[in-house]
């Protein structure tokens, strides 16, 4: 069901609670009012004839006269009840209005109550007793409650209208602002990222634009990044490969021919068996040692046969001996070796990275690694803390080396923090769930 559905529905129960609260309250208020108006109406004739006939002596046509003047009074029925028990109405006076205007039966029953009767005792001229019997007759009163009911309940009505139509015009400008955030939604769902959303009258949408806005921006980014990581990481794939093909060719190729050489001179009978012999033992040693190195470069076999604290050990004294101005420092706890294989590798080609990214811009003498485990957290805690000549953050995004850093440790569910000035080196920090 649609908001505006709902909202509708809503007002439309609370419209009828309060037809039917203020139906009662009116009911009430009408059998009070009336009531109160024929009780009053009883005792003001009372004390009219009181007043006017407590003792007759006028002859009959004359209190007679006396007694039709009270003809008009609203809401009595007046009668006169002879000694005999004969019973004759003064009052003949009826509602004026028509039927049409009369109250619906059960309207009359809700109001109407039972009312008290009055007699009062008259002594004629000639000494015949005469009892006077007023009666309650509320039907003007009622009639005229029925018309203030209508009138309330018409302005009730009325208002409800003027609801309706607040709301759905509302609705119809709360809506449309609604469509055109999904619709701006469904094209960051197909990749769009150009689309962004209008300014809002309505404060709460203006502020939901801006976040969609911003989100947008913040994806947009993440999309570039990530696709020039993508072709950084493909154009370094491309050269691994062409350096390993040329590797094989310069190497392994002409190795290879000069062993085939010596093996054929070695065949001829006059050929010096020994020296053509060691020339292929050190040919051999050779490819060993290229072909060591060059899987060192793929995929170190130490990492899977000794673990991860054995693996940066012959890194760091790699390092060492390739770059004696930089002094180099390992601290780790035994149980880094518990890791996964896939954290194992991953955390390996980080540290190796982040010693690229030194050698390479950093210009630092001093360099210390450490890989802690967080016992109450059940995490690797790793740390890259170099003394170079660091640099200003708003820069690091352009850098392809901190960015697969980041995706590598993004990649295991880790968290990643960066921290550097200018002149005062860098401190890279990350944690990593143990698995």
């Amino acid at each position: 069901m649609s908001l505006r559905n709902q909202i509708s529905i809503r007002i439309l129960l609370i419209a009828l609670c309060i037809l039917i609260l203020g139906g009662s309250i009116a009911i009430w208020q009408a059998r009070k009012s009336v009531s109160k108006e024929v009780d009053s109406s009883i005792h003001l004739a009372l004390q009219l004839i009181k007043l006017g006939m407590g003792s007759v002596n006028a002859g009959e046509n004359d209190w007679l006269y006396r007694l039709s003047a009270l003809e008009q009074t609203r809401h009595l029925k007046i009668q006169l009840k002879q000694a005999s028990g004969d019973i004759s109405s003064i009052t003949q006076h009826q509602p004026t209005a028509d039927d049409e205007e009369t109250p619906p039966e059960w309207f009359i029953n809700l109001v109407v109550s039972d009312y008290p009767k009055a007699e009062y005792p008259i002594t004629t001229f000639d000494q015949q007793l005469i009892t006077l019997i007023i009666q309650a007759n509320p039907l003007d009163e009622i009639t005229e409650a029925w018309h203030e009911s209508i009138a309330f309940f018409g302005s009730v009505l009325l208002l409800v209208l003027l609801t309706f139509l607040a709301v759905h015009l509302v609705f119809k400008k709360a809506l449309k602002a609604i469509t055109t955030i999904v619709e701006s939604l469904q094209c960051v769902e197909t990749g769009e990222y150009q689309k962004k959303l209008p300014d809002f009258a309505t404060q709460e949408y203006d502020s939901i634009a801006k976040a969609i806005n911003h989100m947008i921006d913040v994806l947009e980014n993440t999309r570039q990044q990530n696709q020039s990581l993508t072709q950084h990481s493909l154009k370094i794939q491309e050269e691994e490969r062409q350096h390993l093909s040329q590797e094989l060719h310069d190497e392994l190729g002409q190795s290879l021919t000069a062993i085939k050489v010596l093996s054929a001179s070695a065949a001829h009978e006059n050929s010096d068996t020994k020296k053509i012999t060691g020339s292929i033992i050190d040919i051999c040693d050779h490819l060993m040692t290229v072909v060591r190195s060059m899987m060192q470069q793929l995929h170190p076999l130490i990492l899977t046969e000794l673990g991860l604290a054995a693996t940066l050990e012959d890194l760091v004294n790699h390092w060492n001996e390739r770059h004696s101005a930089m002094n180099l420092t390992l601290h780790y706890d035994e149980s880094v070796d518990d890791l996964s294989n896939t954290s194992t590798i991953q955390v390996y080609r980080v540290i190796q990275e982040c010693l690229t990214n030194i050698v390479r811009h950093a210009h630092a003498n001093e360099v210390t690694i450490s890989l802690t485990i967080a016992p109450d957290a059940n995490k690797l805690h790793l740390q890259v803390i170099d003394n170079g000549q660091g640099c200003s953050l708003d820069n690091m995004a352009t850098g392809f080396g901190l960015l697969g850093i980041q995706e590598r440790i993004k990649s295991l569910s880790g968290s990643f923090d960066l921290q550097s000035q200018p002149g005062e080196g860098m401190k890279i920090s990350a944690y990593i769930p143990m698995d």
